[in-house]
């Protein structure tokens, strides 16, 4: 048995076995498993004095990675059609995960942001699953009111108005990196679905104006944006993450110093294990591991845009805005990560999909991806010649 002809046995009921993605699993797994190991690394040092477990962070990811394959796995036999009835109801619930995480009684508060829900056993934080409620209520929408999408500026404006709240509401935690993500994601969405080049720049400049006056009107922020200009004018304050983070980068020069082998990580470097995994990763591998990383993210990219255009081909248009979604929103955290990392970028809090501690990031992203090979599997049922609808007859949702 090939690994591209491998199936999972559906129950009987259902008459048909999923058919993964070889390709796409292979880069997931590549990257999942890879970033134990660099986690492992990383946190081995923070987690000895938080823990007195060298292993306490790993462990917890573990954790949370078993939990995501679970969740995972259960979304894998929910067919797209459910996920696109259920595009008003997950709207409603991000709205009001990021509402409910703003109330003092049940918001969780850490270094000045209120970002987590305590579930008990962990901490979530509650823009990861918001995030993927808005890019399913949005890829429905631009199936339902595409042709208001493309010739009205209300039917572009409706989407946005909504999921301008929720970016004000992502604002107000503060976390001003999930509100760049998303709204960025919905503006590339709706461009993909064919708004008017006059409504996405009109929207996207006021977006542009409205986060800068935030910036500017707030001093943290406005100290973010300016420190990463020039680090080393302040090396021991306001650009101290940065020039540890440049450091471990500079050191690794072309090979790396080898796995376990980083000093920035022995508490020079804040959030080794989490914003800034990369610097340590660039620290042990190097620049050929650190390309060799980015890589592998391109591939993942490739792989998921290629799905969307496999989609549209097919005509699961729903399914193609899902994969574009989902596609921009895991490249664009991948990049903002290594660009806050290499001092390109003002420091935002993400974490590097699949790659760094956290665990709501993990689970989420498990999700989505079981959400990909759901419309892989999709695709192929209905390649399939017994599937195959003939002429004149109704297409399957």
């Amino acid at each position: 048995m090939t690994a591209r002809n491998a199936t999972f046995p559906f129950p009987a009921r259902l008459k048909t076995s999923l058919q993964f993605d070889p390709v796409l699993l292979t880069i997931v797994l590549t990257l999942l498993f890879g970033g134990f190991v660099i986690l492992a690394s990383a946190s081995i040092s923070v987690s000895d004095n938080v823990a007195g477990n060298p292993f306490f962070y790993l462990e917890r990811q573990l954790v949370a990675a078993l939990i995501g394959a679970a969740a995972g796995g259960i979304c894998l036999f929910i067919p797209m059609q459910v996920w696109r009835t259920l595009g008003p109801l997950m709207l409603l619930a991000g709205l009001a995960l990021l509402l409910l995480v703003l109330v003092p009684a049940i918001g969780h508060e850490v270094n000045g942001s209120r970002r987590w829900i305590r579930l008990g056993i962990m901490n979530l934080q509650v823009s990861e699953p918001a995030r993927l409620c808005f890019i399913i209520y949005l890829a429905g929408y631009l199936v339902r009111r595409n042709k208001a999408v493309r010739d009205e500026f209300v039917g572009f404006l409706r989407p946005m108005l909504l999921l301008s709240l929720a970016c004000a509401a992502l604002l107000a935690e503060p976390d001003f990196g999930a509100a760049v993500v998303l709204l960025a994601t919905a503006l590339i969405m709706l461009f993909v679905a064919g708004a008017r080049i006059r409504d996405f720049l009109l929207f996207f400049s006021v977006a542009i104006v409205g986060m800068g006056l935030l910036a500017v009107a707030s001093p943290y922020r406005m100290q973010r944006l300016t420190s990463f200009l020039d680090p080393w004018s302040d090396p021991f304050n306001s650009g101290f993450q940065l020039t540890q983070s440049l450091i471990a980068i500079g050191r690794g020069e072309l090979m790396g110093v080898g796995l376990g082998n980083s000093v920035q990580k022995l508490f020079y470097l804040p959030e080794a294990h989490t914003d800034f995994v990369f610097a340590v990763f660039a620290e042990e591998f190097g620049l050929i591991g650190s390309l060799a990383l980015i890589g592998i993210f391109l591939a993942l990219l490739w792989r998921v845009f290629n799905l969307a255009v496999r989609a549209v081909n097919a005509e699961r248009f729903f399914e193609a805005y899902i994969a574009i979604g989902l596609g921009t929103w895991l490249g664009m955290q991948a990049f903002i990560n290594v660009g806050v990392n290499m001092g390109i970028l003002p420091t935002k809090g993400l974490t590097l999909p699949l790659i760094s501690y956290g665990r709501s990031s993990l689970i989420i992203t498990m999700i989505a991806i079981a959400l990909l090979l759901r419309i892989h599997h999709e695709l192929v049922v209905d390649a399939t010649p017994v599937n195959r609808r003939a002429p004149g007859e109704r297409k399957r949702s």
